[in-house]
């Protein structure tokens, strides 16, 4: 009886998992869109760069979505590897584009005009993407999934970025300091990579306590 109950919870608790990936990725896509549209318009890099990093995400996100549709016993194992790695290797990608990003920003030098859309973009991803990287991690405990634990610290630097972009949008547009919002972000660089290196690694921790 009670392994037909731990069947049933674990069963809840993959198809939440899946719900929040799913979100994860129509939230990305929407934000990634509207981010490199409105930084055209004003000429912004940080803010056409944070729509890049929200299409990379797209690919942990889908890369977790399908852990989640192979959590079957004689698949879970293998899946769970293949898509920590893949988490890993978006975590990778993910440093070298803020680190370039970041670099051709300070050395070009360009004063973007203020964008109040990319402003209003940024303050709702802060206020999204904390929910949904503590919801993820309730579940990553619940299933054990170190590779859904890993995409939740992916969304915590995802509410990371959006706080540096709106700082940096919000110091652009108040006082003229373009160069605010891509120093900020060249001091992410290690910690995004540091984590992409520990998935790669299999080295991402599991449990409720783990941030």
């Amino acid at each position: 009886m009670s392994s037909v109950h731990d069947h049933a919870e674990r069963a809840t608790a993959v198809r939440r998992g899946r719900l929040l990936e799913y979100l994860t990725i129509v939230w990305n896509l929407l934000e990634g869109i509207i981010s490199i549209g409105a930084g055209l318009l004003a000429g912004s890099i940080a803010l056409i760069g944070f729509g890049f990093d929200s299409l990379i995400e797209v690919s942990s996100g889908a890369a977790l979505l399908w852990r989640l549709h192979m959590d079957a016993p004689e698949r879970r194992e293998k899946a769970e590897a293949t898509a920590l790695k893949l988490v890993g290797i978006s975590f990778i990608l993910l440093a070298i584009y803020v680190a370039f990003d970041a670099i051709k920003s300070l050395v070009k030098g360009e004063l973007p005009e203020a964008s109040y859309l990319g402003i209003a973009i940024a303050a709702l991803s802060l206020l999204v993407m904390p929910y949904l990287a503590k919801a993820k991690r309730r579940v990553a405990a619940m299933i054990q999934s170190r590779a859904l634990q890993a995409d939740s610290r992916q969304t915590d630097i995802c509410a990371y970025l959006s706080a540096i972009l709106l700082g940096g949008l919000l110091l652009n547009a108040l006082f003229g300091w373009w160069w605010a919002d891509p120093l900020a972000a060249l001091i992410m660089v290690p910690i995004i990579a540091k984590e992409g290196i520990e998935a790669l690694r299999g080295e991402t921790c599991c449990d409720d306590v783990c941030h």
